[in-house]
C-alpha cells in the first residue's frame, strides 16, 4: 500500500520540484484558501456569539394608549394597548417588567402579569421570579394596530366572551 502511494505521488513530486511556475501558483492557491477559511471563521464566530440580528418589527399606527379589548375566549392573552417599539425583549433584560411586574405595577397602575406567570409548566409555582417559559412577553402579546386585517377573520368569539 505505501508503494502504491509513493507510485501515485511521484509524479506530482517530479512535477513540482522541476517547474518553478507551478510552485509559485500552488504557493498562492494554499495561501488563497487558507485566508478564505480564516475569513469564513471569524463570520461564524461572530454569529455563534449570540450577535442579534437587526430587523426592525413593522409597527403600524398604533395607538398611544387606549383600553383593553374584551377578550375573546379563555385564558386569551391580552393586547397591549400602547406601543412596545423600542422595549427590550431579551434573555437578560425585560422592560414590560419595568412598569407589569407585582412591585411596580402596584406604582405605576399599569395591570399586573398574571400568576400563571410564575409557574411551571406543571403549575407548580416557581417563587417571586417570573418562569422563564413566560419571560418573553412579546411571544403571546401584542400591540393593538388599527390596520385592515390581510385576510378574512371569521373567528367567532366564546359566549359571553368578545363584544
Amino acid at each position: 500500500m505505501f508503494v502504491l502511494k509513493m507510485y501515485l505521488l511521484l509524479p506530482l513530486d517530479l512535477i513540482i520540484r522541476g517547474n518553478k511556475m507551478i510552485k509559485k501558483t500552488l504557493l498562492i492557491l494554499t495561501a488563497l484558501f487558507a485566508t478564505s477559511v480564516m475569513a469564513a471563521e471569524d463570520k461564524i464566530d461572530n454569529y455563534l456569539q449570540g450577535a442579534a440580528e437587526d430587523v426592525k418589527p413593522a409597527f403600524h399606527n398604533v395607538p398611544k394608549q387606549s383600553e383593553l379589548p374584551p377578550l375573546n375566549y379563555v385564558n386569551q392573552p391580552p393586547t397591549i394597548p400602547h406601543s412596545v417599539k423600542n422595549y427590550q425583549v431579551t434573555k437578560n433584560v425585560n422592560q414590560c417588567l419595568n412598569c407589569h411586574s407585582v412591585e411596580a405595577s402596584r406604582i405605576t397602575g399599569a395591570t399586573r402579569i398574571s400568576p400563571t406567570h410564575f409557574m411551571d409548566r406543571d403549575g407548580n409555582i416557581v417563587g417571586g421570579e417570573t418562569s422563564p417559559r413566560r419571560y418573553f412577553c412579546l411571544q403571546c402579546h401584542v400591540s393593538q394596530s388599527d390596520v385592515e386585517p390581510i385576510v378574512p377573520n371569521e373567528f367567532k368569539p366564546m359566549k359571553g366572551y368578545g363584544e
